[in-house]
């Protein structure tokens, strides 16, 4: 009895078969692609993810945060005396604690003296002379003031300290566009301005203020 070599379960797949197999799970796969593809405006992805975001931060928060530094500023004479009395009960009474000192909300109008890379001496009236008050009008805008001048905004609010950051940066570069682009930077010295802003209090003698209002009277 001879047995027959060759059955059924040993036949090779033929090649074309093979190809036919191949090309209709890559059309399998570039199907399964598609339907999971999201196309993205540039520009939209974090609003869609709802990620941060220190355009849209700075636009909804800064008029909230111009509002409240208005409304906690004390003129600067009156807080210049009241720190020359007591610096702590001054910063008692007008600051929001900070890192390194307090940080106040203060208004005044005074003549503008020498400036440089956009930050003025202001001689304001009432104000002692051994006490510098400078005012930063840009381009660049240093500091945290605005983000910490209130009280209301956090570090715990965010994701991470580069959001908590941003966030201090986004209403700097907010303000510039809303206050400072209004104004001729280049041309302040001699003329009288009125002045809302925040700055923080490390030395008495000497104010860094970053405004949310400035006008050139």
């Amino acid at each position: 009895m001879s047995i027959q070599a060759g059955t059924s379960t040993n036949r090779r797949v033929k090649p074309g078969v093979r190809i036919t197999i191949a090309s209709v799970a890559a059309i399998v796969l570039l199907a399964a692609m598609a339907l999971d593809t999201k196309i993205v405006k540039i520009g939209s992805e974090a609003s869609d993810s709802g990620a941060f975001s220190p355009d849209t931060y700075g636009t909804s928060e800064f008029p909230k945060i111009q509002t409240a530094i208005e409304g906690r500023a004390v003129s600067a004479d009156t807080l210049a005396t009241a720190i020359a009395a007591d610096k702590a009960a001054a910063a008692k009474q007008y600051g929001i604690p900070g890192g390194i000192g307090p940080e106040i909300s203060v208004k005044f109008t005074g003549v503008v003296g020498a400036g440089k890379s956009g930050v003025y001496a202001v001689t304001v009236p009432g104000v002692p002379g051994d006490v510098m008050i400078r005012v930063q009008t840009g381009p660049a805008i240093n500091g945290t003031d605005l983000r910490d001048a209130t009280g209301t905004i956090h570090f715990e609010q965010f994701t991470n300290q580069i959001e908590y950051q941003n966030a201090g940066s986004a209403l700097n570069n907010e303000m510039k566009k809303q206050v400072l682009s209004k104004i001729d930077n280049s041309n302040l010295t001699g003329k009288t301005i009125s002045v809302v802003g925040a700055f923080q209090l490390i030395n008495p003698k000497s104010w860094l203020v970053t405004p949310v209002k400035l006008d050139v009277q």
